[in-house]
């Protein structure tokens, strides 16, 4: 039989026109147990822009960008979920959800079937430091475009119909979050981090802060920030320079300039060793978020302590991924990246795996991020984030959008646009002695804030043994995310730091 089975195989191998490759004739590498080298890198041209200044403060930059008839509209606003007022969190991302619900002018539906008709695209929001108002259209429905920006920016109308519907969107998709773990572990990881800080807060508010805002809150809140020398206007795409300016000057003039507020100064928190568990009954896996304080993003050292976070777990490099998912089989992925924000930011790592492993994964990531500090990275580790980050960079450029979005943030964050081009050659000039220095001198291990989400009497037991013995346990009806200690008020008063299960 097996000589049958040899002569069958020679057989099919002869039929199929060729014979096995000697030890000779294979590839030095075969069979390949690493990626493939990267491509060559491709060169990064970046698009002529100029930036003017209005006489109200708003800033203008003109990107020419003539690799698709299109033009991208990007108002952006210097003030987001951080500018909240106290007790009131949720309102700037509702002031923004509800710019293109309805101006002084045109309702929510006329809005939609005016941009809807001339095929062009709308969208809005705030994030943590910002509130844009975001408008594509063809070429030749520039002046339309520029026209909807500034009518939905300037006059909203805040029906109170539109209010109440807005809200219930809200509430119903807080209502559903608050069932994600890996929400709650990224809720959670933020009040950890900041603890008071405005970057701590939940960006869509509490249901409770939600349910509390009035039409006069946000009202307030977009004539204190929604002013022209609190904003960044970007025109991308296939347009004059010299029509564009005119039209920025025609249409955004006579919008005046205000008195803000003094900009956020509010010191980050040193970082603070906390272990948190969110119990989650029923969960048949542990959402896991371990991490601090990191760098803002115009901090002279961010671009290393960047790439030093991608060895640890972005693409390109990730230790994390290779111990818990390849070595251990511990989970289907796992991961590390950096937040940046204007006045500070954060790093975390994270990965989900069964509630039986929580304790054994927990603990080796917290090893990665220690060893992060500890060991000099490789060259070879070094070179592949290198290639990941400067190979990707041109991918950021492809559309007015994206360039438009580049451009915007680069100006929030106070860098310098002359260095956004070279961003490429930046990233490659970074050495490990580098990531050495920001590793040791940003990394704290044995500082970590740590947020479990799931089924705790499925692993709260086994957490000493790894080192974890100092741990909270809320439930989630106990949690509250508006509470530096993350209690109800209620229940603030339960069981003590260090407990092991909440009464």
């Amino acid at each position: 039989m097996r000589l049958a089975a040899r002569w069958i195989g020679l057989l099919v191998l002869l039929a199929l026109g060729g014979a096995a490759p000697s030890a000779a004739q294979r590839p030095t590498d075969w069979p390949r147990e690493s990626a493939p080298p990267p491509l060559p890198a491709r060169a990064v041209t970046f698009p002529p822009y100029e930036i003017r200044t209005l006489a109200n403060g708003l800033q203008v930059v003109v990107v020419t960008h003539d690799e698709q008839p299109a033009v991208n509209l990007r108002l952006m606003i210097g003030s987001g979920a951080a500018s909240d007022p106290a007790g009131r969190n949720g309102v700037a991302a509702l002031t923004a959800q509800l710019l293109d619900q309805g101006t002084t002018s045109r309702n929510a539906t006329e809005i939609a079937e005016s941009i809807d008709t001339i095929g062009g695209l709308l969208s809005v929001g705030a994030g943590t430091d910002l509130s844009f108002v975001n408008v594509l259209v063809m070429m030749d429905s520039f002046e339309f475009g520029v026209h909807l920006v500034a009518d939905i920016t300037r006059n909203p109308a805040f029906a109170p119909g539109e209010i109440e519907r807005q809200r219930q969107q809200v509430l119903s998709g807080l209502q559903v979050s608050y069932e994600d773990p890996a929400y709650l572990a990224g809720m959670v990881f933020g009040r950890l981090v900041y603890g008071v800080h405005p970057y701590g807060m939940p960006h869509n508010g509490t249901p409770a802060s939600v349910q509390a805002i009035t039409r006069d809150d946000l009202r307030a809140f977009h004539e204190t920030y929604y002013a022209p020398n609190n904003a960044l206007l970007g025109i991308v795409g296939d347009v004059d320079v010299e029509e564009a300016f005119a039209a920025a000057e025609r249409v955004f003039g006579d919008w005046e300039r205000k008195t803000l507020p003094p900009p956020l100064r509010a010191a980050l928190p040193e970082p603070t060793s906390r272990v948190v568990i969110i119990d989650k009954p029923g969960s048949v896996q542990t959402a896991i978020r371990v991490g601090q304080v990191g760098l803002p993003r115009a901090d002279p050292d961010f671009l290393a302590f960047d790439v030093a976070i991608k060895i640890l777990g972005g693409e390109g490099g990730n230790r994390l991924g290779s111990v818990l998912r390849t070595e251990r089989s511990l989970t289907y992925a796992a991961s590390a990246d950096m937040a940046s924000r204007r006045f500070g930011g954060d790093f975390m790592a994270k990965t989900d795996t069964r509630s039986g492993a929580t304790a054994e994964a927990l603990r080796l990531m917290v090893d990665e991020v220690a060893r992060l500090r500890r060991e000099r990275v490789s060259a070879f580790e070094l070179q592949n984030a290198q290639a990941y980050l400067a190979g990707s960079f041109p991918l950021t450029l492809e559309t007015p959008n994206a360039i438009a979005a580049q451009v915007l943030e680069s100006l929030l964050y106070g860098l310098d646009l002359a260095d956004l081009p070279t961003y490429p050659a930046r990233i490659n000039a970074v050495t490990v002695n580098d990531i050495r220095r920001v590793t040791r001198t940003y990394l704290q291990p044995q500082r970590l804030s740590i947020v479990l989400v799931g089924e705790a009497s499925a692993f709260v037991d086994d957490l000493p043994g790894v080192g974890f013995d100092n741990v909270e346990v809320l439930s989630i009806d106990e949690l509250d995310l508006s509470r530096a200690d993350l209690r109800r008020s209620s229940a603030a008063h339960g069981a003590p730091r260090g407990s092991r299960l909440a009464p």
